[in-house]
């Protein structure tokens, strides 16, 4: 969680931005009554206030919308947050689409200092919701969540998949998650693996959530597919769900889901049924964001 500490806009390009109390984000175009906005993928200009408070530090006689930033966070490293992040503040959601920026001249900042952080420590964003922000708002990160549903007969349409939907309702009324999204895949492995390895790498998933193929049947595979798509082991998670499941039924013994870790990706195998999933992720939703933060570098360390 963060907080606004400055918003700032200018009338045209080249100069310097002004501080405002308030300002409307305008959903794919930017901040209402700025001229960098548009439909393009630099809607909205962020800059960490710390960066900005080293930066005077050093001498500089800076205000808040000199480097050309919209909004001044802090709370957040943000150019350690990758492309594809989500930004929440109120109704406003904001995607991450760029870290730093070329500077192709140098800005009057640099001629006067010999230094500009903004190609360095600045981000841009696209507006994917609008609304009113406030300085002084809250604003946080969403974690960007898939989920998997492991089902032969699903897959082919002979049954309704209702675990996947129950994880996203779930998700969704947590506040914390965004679905951005959603498999329905057969019980083959090795298909599975490689959506894995797919969404951790490329589509940067924070968090990756799978559901059936975690029993005794020949078919059920997803362990097995999930630690051959893993770096490393998360296993106090599996067995956090499977100890809190075993106070409602005594077959939760014979689930056999894992957790683990690929790259800054968190995966866990929920067990099949819409009733279990949602039991699981009552035990687990509030505890995995610090563990989240952690993949990111975002947060300290676990010591209380």
């Amino acid at each position: 969680m963060g907080r606004i500490c400055a918003l700032c806009i200018s009338e045209n390009r080249g100069t310097v931005k002004k501080p405002v109390c308030s300002v409307r984000a305008v959903e794919d175009f930017g901040l209402e009554g700025d001229a960098h906005a548009g439909r393009w993928h630099r809607q909205v200009s962020l800059l960490g206030a710390e960066e900005v408070a080293a930066f005077r530090a050093r001498g500089a006689d800076v205000q808040e919308g000199s480097f050309g930033e919209n909004i001044v966070v802090e709370g957040f490293d943000l150019p350690g947050l990758p492309v594809g992040s989500l930004l929440r503040s109120g109704d406003v959601l904001l995607e991450i689409t760029q870290i730093g920026k070329e500077c192709h001249q140098h800005c009057a900042i640099y001629q006067a200092v010999g230094d500009c952080i903004m190609p360095r420590c600045g981000v841009f964003a696209r507006v994917l919701r609008g609304g009113d922000l406030h300085v002084g708002d809250e604003i946080s990160r969403l974690y960007r969540t898939a989920v998997i549903t492991l089902s032969d007969s699903c897959s082919r349409g002979e049954n309704e998949d209702r675990s996947g939907p129950a994880i996203c309702e779930c998700l969704e009324a947590d506040g914390r998650y965004k679905v951005a999204r959603t498999l329905l895949l057969p019980d083959e492995p090795e298909q599975l693996t490689a959506e894995l390895c797919r969404l951790a790498d490329e589509e940067n998933m924070d968090l990756i959530l799978t559901t059936g193929g975690t029993g005794f049947s020949p078919r059920d595979r997803t362990p097995e597919a999930t630690l051959e798509a893993a770096d490393r082991l998360a296993p106090g998670i599996a067995e956090t769900i499977r100890a809190e499941s075993l106070k409602i039924t005594p077959r939760a013994m014979l689930s056999r889901g894992v957790s683990a870790l690929r790259g800054a990706a968190l995966i866990i195998n929920l067990p099949g049924s819409p009733k279990a999933c949602q039991e699981s992720l009552g035990v687990i939703l509030d505890t995995l964001p610090h563990g989240l933060d952690l993949l990111r570098g975002q947060s300290g360390q676990c010591a209380r």
